[in-house]
């Protein structure tokens, strides 16, 4: 699958129904991307992206707001909601950031918050701050 757009590229994060290879980003490299049939929609590495270019000069919170915003954006193409996320993972390379990042997260999902994974790492693609991670249900 070629990317044509930034649109496209995105689109080829979230798995298919098939058992395949998605083609990656301009940012990984030796990432699983094996897909199979399943009534789970795995979406991977939703950078904070804005465009062409990874907000990485603007703070984890609104990093974590982007993030959020292009996994809505990958829920939508597939007739998903935030209410369908039932795991996330989020890694975050400022892990004094945790308290205000959580409270960004929080604004994001109703009173029943999904499954939740915070890793710190030491550094993040395109010097991101954050990246989140979600398993969806689609039945």
């Amino acid at each position: 699958m070629e990317s044509n757009s930034r649109g496209d590229a995105q689109l080829a994060r979230a798995s298919m129904t098939s058992r395949k290879q998605r083609d990656g980003t301009e940012f990984i490299a030796g990432y699983g991307k094996k897909t199979g049939e399943s009534d789970l929609l795995f979406i991977e590495g939703q950078l904070p992206e804005d465009g062409d270019r990874v907000m990485s000069d603007e703070p984890p919170t609104r990093q974590l707001e982007r993030c959020l915003q292009n996994l809505e954006s990958q829920l939508e193409r597939h007739s998903r909601e935030m209410n369908d996320v039932l795991q996330l993972t989020l890694y975050l390379a400022e892990m004094d950031a945790y308290e205000q990042v959580n409270d960004t997260y929080e604004q994001y999902f109703d009173e029943t918050y999904p499954a939740r994974t915070t890793v710190g790492v030491c550094e993040l693609l395109g010097g991101a701050a954050v990246t989140v991670d979600a398993v969806v249900a689609i039945e």
